[in-house]
């Protein structure tokens, strides 16, 4: 049998599946095919192995399996592969002026990848056009005028230049005012502090922002970017003016919540609706056929200009509070040079504070003391700290910290783009609502 990787690859008619022999069959990198070995039947897509003994296979899990060519008894190639499709990245043309004209800025993620049939990884697809494929109905919603693409990165390894490129991106669309709405296409890992830094990088907008996602690759059929899309579009073409994450309400594929983009954090690694709003309420719920507000919103005004603000200190840290964990990192990061920390506390406002070793207290104090901001948010994620109701809360109070009752994520971003900001107060700063988001 010729392994995936062979070079001869003949065609064959994709109507009817061929079934032979596995000594006749001829793989290729991304054929779909079922094996059937003597205990079970197994289907996925064909992947180059570099074992000529094994014949590797990605199934419809996203999992992948080696199966031994000799414990096969046969085989059928149910679809032969095809070369992925890279349309071109061309400016889309209108094709109906009385619908609202919308900016798509592509920035990378799953949502922009498609599977490599060759190693089986999910990789970046370089044709821009490939995403709006997969939701052909955002053509009856609004006319994709222009798409941008200021970088192509997995969010992980995404940071503060990555998010001013990224407001500075939106800011001429925004103070365009033949453009009505920007929808973000974005990685779901770091999609939160991202969306944070465009809230505060922005400030108030005077269109909305609809930042979306998908946990599949768009070449899977089971897919969530479609109804993402779909979503992000409507947001993107309605009266609200903020900054929101568009995501699938649950797991069902059919609606989505517009989240507030400071009120947010991912807490699934694969559901559909890997985010969830943290102490607050969704802006909106939309759906092919709905969009019911949910809140009071800051209405769109496309006379309004907007002027960002990017300033950032990127020396900031955040540390999650563990049994045994030394206090001493402070002073390690503090020889670091850096500048601010958010603590994430236990309960409702604690510290480690009597045991010797690890008591956090002294050195939080002395950080503090010597001019690093060290803020406290609740590591419990849902509720808000109350330092007061226990004595180890309110001896942490008296070091200097300051409580907050946001996300870490947010209070990290935040920390950053207050810190920036050198003539500003810092705690005032920091216990003021920037963000247009309540």
């Amino acid at each position: 049998m010729k392994k995936p990787n062979s070079p001869s690859q003949p065609t064959t008619d994709n109507r009817q599946p061929t079934t032979a022999k596995l000594s006749k069959i001829i793989l290729t990198p991304g054929d779909l095919v079922k094996l059937q070995t003597k205990s079970k039947s197994w289907e996925g897509h064909a992947l180059e192995s570099h074992d000529p003994e094994i014949i590797l296979l990605k199934l419809k899990s996203g999992y992948n399996i080696g199966i031994r060519e000799n414990e096969i008894l046969d085989a059928t190639i149910l679809e032969k592969s095809s070369s992925p499709s890279h349309a071109d990245n061309r400016q889309p043309t209108t094709d109906n002026r009385q619908l609202p004209q919308v900016v798509i800025v592509i920035t990378g993620g799953t949502i922009s990848s498609r599977l490599d049939p060759k190693s089986g990884a999910v990789i970046s697809t370089e044709g821009a056009q490939d995403i709006l494929n997969i939701a052909p109905e955002i053509k009856k919603i609004c006319n994709i005028i222009k798409i941008e693409k200021p970088f192509l990165k997995f969010s992980e390894d995404m940071s503060f230049p990555d998010w001013k490129i990224l407001a500075e991106t939106c800011e001429p669309h925004l103070n365009d005012p033949n453009i009505d709405g920007i929808i973000i296409t974005h990685g779901t890992d770091f999609l939160h502090y991202t969306s944070a830094a465009l809230a505060f990088f922005i400030g108030k907008p005077n269109k909305p922002i609809a930042l979306t996602y998908s946990q599949r690759s768009i070449d899977r059929a089971s897919t969530d970017a479609a109804l993402n899309l779909i979503c992000a579009a409507k947001y993107a073409t309605s009266d609200i003016a903020e900054i929101a994450l568009i995501g699938h309400k649950n797991t069902d594929d059919e609606s989505c919540l517009a989240m507030p983009a400071t009120k947010i954090r991912k807490m699934h690694t694969s559901k559909r609706d890997a985010f969830k709003i943290i102490n607050s309420e969704p802006i909106a719920e939309i759906s092919e056929d709905k969009f019911e507000i949910k809140k009071e919103f800051n209405a769109k005004d496309k006379k309004r200009k907007v002027k960002i603000d990017t300033k950032f200190q990127d020396k900031v840290a955040s540390i999650k509070i563990t049994p045994g964990l030394d206090p001493a990192i402070l002073e390690f990061y503090k020889q670091q040079g850096y500048k601010g920390i958010v603590l994430e506390v236990t309960g409702i406002g604690q510290v480690p504070g009597k045991d010797a070793k690890f008591n956090w207290l002294p050195k939080i104090k002395k950080a503090i003391d010597n001019g690093m901001i060290i803020c406290a948010t609740p590591q419990t994620i849902y509720g808000t700290l109350n330092p007061n109701v226990y004595s180890a809360g309110r001896d942490l109070q008296k070091t200097g910290i300051i409580f907050l009752n946001e996300t870490t994520e947010t209070a990290l971003i935040k920390l950053g783009y207050v810190l920036a900001h050198k003539q500003w107060n810092k705690k005032e700063k920091m216990l003021e609502n920037l963000t247009p988001n309540p």
